[in-house]
């Protein structure tokens, strides 16, 4: 099958074309960069180079974009045109060439303020229920694009499922008290808890969700690691969360201790993956108690793939305050 992949030079798009190329399928990769997974170098604002490339394709991942690293870079013009319009194009030439399904990768960022609930209260139990508040043009950028997907499913038939990934990104986190106050690997540990997912799992849902998008027409999806909490827990979690997880994993803080890492002292939002798991029957392995267990081991906790692809940064310079600069 000829599949088309955007944002092939980049961290999710590489590690897209390369399961699909392992498991035998066609891939058109499309970038601004050249690379080995990049068959089409161009721009998706370019509607002619859009069309060129999608002759013959049955289905498309979407994965290009401009991401929240690049708001405090680039102009909101800019996320308008690759974000949105890019969005548009690809879509419409999907539809043009017959296209079965389009896979279209958002972000939870698109839940914006709603991920931060006033002091006092409660976590924020996160499902594709809650009302996206977007905070800034990576945000609304995204949510634009995601309306696109529905009209265009409700409208021309095509068939779009979106989905919302929380973190996978190997970078440093980019707030500076977090960076000082953990080490890198116990920022990310924490985060299987409530906020990150591993890429074999993204790829996985991305793949499930090609496939199954005929029959669903149009869904949305969060996309993060399971997360061991219930919504009983979300009131100790934001005063204590090191109690409720302890709670759940009793022998944590020894394995935490040998290794001179901390829990977070809260958490404010939990992202809930279970309809993506019910509808299209995805299976993600990677989650805190598989954390657990490769820590005891001495081993690491990313997957094969995750280690292959590594870390490619988002900006071709180095900045002095973090990994990138902050809005």
């Amino acid at each position: 099958m000829k599949i088309l992949v955007t944002g092939s030079a980049g961290h999710l798009g590489e590690a897209l074309v390369q399961t699909l190329r392992a498991q035998g399928d066609e891939v058109v990769g499309l970038d601004l960069l050249a690379s080995p997974c990049t068959s089409h170098v161009g721009s998706l604002i370019d509607r002619d180079f859009v069309r060129r490339s999608m002759a013959g394709v049955r289905r498309v991942l979407h994965a290009a974009t401009l991401h929240k690293p690049h708001v405090a870079t680039h102009a909101r013009q800019q996320f308008v045109d690759t974000n949105i319009s890019g969005t548009l194009n690809l879509l419409e030439e999907a539809v043009a060439a017959g296209v079965e399904s389009f896979v279209y990768t958002s972000t939870t960022s698109v839940f914006g303020d709603a991920l931060v609930p006033p002091v006092g209260a409660p976590a924020a139990w996160i499902t594709e229920d809650v009302a996206a508040i977007p905070k800034n043009i990576y945000g609304v950028s995204k949510a634009a694009a995601e309306d696109l997907c529905q009209l265009f499913a409700r409208n021309q038939r095509l068939a779009c499922i979106v989905l919302r990934t929380s973190r996978f990104f190997p970078e440093e986190d980019d707030a500076r008290s977090v960076r000082e106050t953990f080490d890198d690997l116990n920022i990310k540990a924490n985060e299987y808890l409530h906020r990150r997912v591993d890429i074999e799992d993204v790829v996985s849902a991305h793949l499930l969700a090609a496939e199954r998008a005929p029959r669903l027409r149009f869904r949305k999806y969060i996309i993060s690691a399971t997360t061991p909490f219930a919504p009983d827990d979300m009131q100790v979690l934001r005063d204590d969360a090191a109690a409720v997880v302890q709670h759940h994993f009793p022998d944590y803080a020894a394995e935490y201790a040998r290794r001179g890492w901390r829990m977070t002292r809260s958490i404010d939002r939990v992202y809930v993956n279970a309809r993506a798991r019910q509808e299209l029957d995805w299976q993600p392995r990677h989650d805190f108690a598989q954390v657990l267990e490769r820590l005891r081991a001495d081993d690491d906790f990313r997957s094969a793939l995750a280690r292959r692809i590594g870390s490619k940064g988002y900006h071709a310079g180095i900045f002095s305050d973090g990994p990138y600069p902050v809005e």
